[in-house]
């Protein structure tokens, strides 16, 4: 299968502080050094705790923040971080509140207009029907074209702008939390929705949430961050299922469930290493029942463990 996405020593450091004559004084790794690929038409979930790094990916993966090192290709094409009109072409972002990603002061057609005439060069007629096209495919009616963004409920303005980011003709798509901010009943809509489109018109999904049931519904891969740093990946039947790091089945003991008492997670430590002063070993020792000298010395590498998984730590689940 053709790579849609591959990722390549991608990372992002943020500076901090500012000294007297306005030097930075120091920085935080908001995403480790990580490589990963997607293949055409999978949906790979991307799960972890808030302050993971999930977002800041996201964000460099649409070209929002340049990355510090590495590299991202789309079928098998570098994007130049200088150029946001290739990845605006290649790859779009779904944001998490839909109605606040949508310009206010706009008609839902001059918001559906602006990637064709800014990307693509449209022209008048072109726009008009291909508006009509992704509309249709997204069950809304034309009418909603001359409405504006706070005349729509969440989840219709979730599905303009699933539209939006289709009328882009990208092939990825980054979904940010896309069903967080909406009832549950109308959730089931949207994702059944998404499913749709990725048959229909072959797409791609980075899906970036922290609802593990739902991440697991739609997703053919997880990744799990933790600290900047893909901890676990593998098929989405197995990484909860038969968790191989102890991050992992952290987060899966955490999840509630229906008839299951909540009881506190299997952990020494509740919070993230201070990013400021990083351990010097396995990010997640402090946390870990598990954990030996060599985790609090030396950091793991991600390791092939069983068929088709993989897991950064000495002492995987599996043994």
């Amino acid at each position: 299968m053709t790579k849609a996405l591959k990722l390549t020593d991608l990372s992002k450091t943020f500076p901090v502080g500012r000294s007297l004559f306005g030097k930075s004084t120091g920085s935080v790794k908001a995403v480790h050094p990580l490589s990963l690929s997607v293949e055409q038409g999978e949906t790979l979930g991307i799960v972890g705790e808030s302050g993971c790094g999930k977002s800041t990916l996201a964000r460099m993966l649409v070209g929002l923040l340049p990355p510090t090192t590495g590299q991202i290709e789309i079928e098998g094409a570098a994007l130049d971080t200088a150029d946001p009109a290739a990845f605006g072409k290649r790859i779009q972002y779904v944001f998490q509140d839909p109605i606040s990603s949508l310009n206010p002061r706009k008609t839902i057609r001059q918001i559906m207009e602006a990637p064709l005439k800014r990307l693509h060069q449209m022209p008048a007629e072109a726009r008009r029907k291909r508006i009509s096209e992704i509309f249709e495919s997204v069950n809304l009616r034309e009418e909603f074209l001359d409405r504006y963004p706070h005349e729509f409920s969440g989840g219709q303005a979730q599905r303009i702008g699933i539209a939006r980011a289709l009328a882009a003709n990208a092939r990825i798509l980054i979904l940010d939390e896309p069903v967080s901010a909406l009832d549950v009943s109308v959730q089931a809509q949207v994702l059944n929705l998404l499913a749709d489109l990725r048959k229909t018109f072959d797409l791609t999904y980075l899906f970036i949430s922290h609802d593990l049931a739902v991440v697991e519904a739609v997703s053919d891969r997880i990744a799990v961050l933790y600290f900047g740093s893909v901890v676990e990946i593998g098929p989405a039947e197995e990484v909860f299922a038969a968790p191989k790091h102890p991050y992992t089945k952290l987060l899966a003991d955490s999840a509630p469930v229906v008839g299951r008492a909540l009881t506190p997670p299997e952990a020494e430590g509740t919070e993230l290493p201070d990013p400021l002063n990083p351990p010097p070993g396995c990010a997640f020792s402090a946390r870990c029942p598990r954990a030996s000298e060599t985790c609090r010395a030396k950091a793991p590498r991600l390791t092939p463990v069983g068929a088709s998984s993989e897991v950064a730590c000495f002492h995987p689940l599996s043994e």
